[in-house]
């Protein structure tokens, strides 16, 4: 593998909304709005790619009912169960390809997420020989992971490794960092991760992964050289977007 890039030596890549389908967002919206709360920007901001345990405890704050963040992630859990019978997880289009494309220029490539190695083993493991250190890294204690993965797993800078995940409140760490970051936000229709990724800053938004080319990737590479990845983004407004019922 030759590396034929100026900055950039890693490509992290999020597992669930980015190489495999989106199965979380459509569940989260169902848990809340089908126990009578509202769900806006805010609640995805509060839920979305947090530790299980603190993810459980802001679902129960969603909703009118008594639940306890225990009670609240084990239904969670139980109903995408349930919803994964007629919306299977499926590797998504042009992930595996993408994979191969990056390492084609020279990155070397892991995958993470907030579940255990063995949801990687199960969806991707026969493409294992495409990841490179652990392969898979488990974020779930150490949300969102931008930092761990970067120095402690591989032992770089920052603006070394190119992260592309599906969740704003990643964007925001990354922004925070000056880590280059590609931002693939869900298609599903109750979805605010689009524009909150506009509101974090993120210059880099791409519908489909076909879209994460050799040129895009140049792009990053020139601009976390020049470290130009989030110029303007830091006076970019956060104010909370408006509550939306869904």
């Amino acid at each position: 593998m030759s590396h034929d890039l100026g900055l950039l030596r890693l490509a992290a890549l999020n597992i669930d909304g980015v190489l495999l389908n989106d199965t979380f967002s459509p569940v989260i919206h169902g848990f809340v709005v089908g126990r009578g709360g509202v769900y806006s920007a805010a609640t995805e901001r509060e839920i979305f790619s947090q530790p299980q345990h603190v993810a459980g405890e802001r679902m129960a704050a969603a909703v009118p009912q008594e639940l306890t963040g225990e009670e609240a992630l084990a239904a969670y859990f139980e109903e995408r169960d349930a919803y994964l019978v007629d919306h299977p997880v499926v590797v998504d289009e042009g992930a595996i390809a993408l994979v191969r494309r990056l390492r084609a220029q020279g990155l070397r490539t892991v995958c993470y997420g907030g579940l255990s190695a063995a949801h990687f083993d199960r969806f991707l493991g026969t493409w294992a020989d495409l990841f490179d250190g652990p392969g898979y890294v488990c974020t779930n204690t150490v949300r969102p992971g931008i930092r761990e993965i970067t120095t402690e797993v591989f032992g770089l800078d920052h603006g070394e490794v190119l992260f592309v995940d599906d969740v704003a409140r990643v964007a925001e760490a990354a922004r925070e960092l000056d880590v280059p970051f590609i931002g693939r936000p869900t298609s599903y229709e109750h979805s605010f991760q689009r524009q909150l990724m506009h509101e974090a800053g993120v210059r880099h938004l791409v519908s489909s992964l076909d879209e994460i080319d050799e040129h895009l990737v140049r792009t990053l590479d020139s601009e976390a050289a020049r470290g130009t990845v989030w110029t303007g983004a830091r006076e970019a407004s956060l104010e909370p977007v408006p509550a939306r019922t869904a």
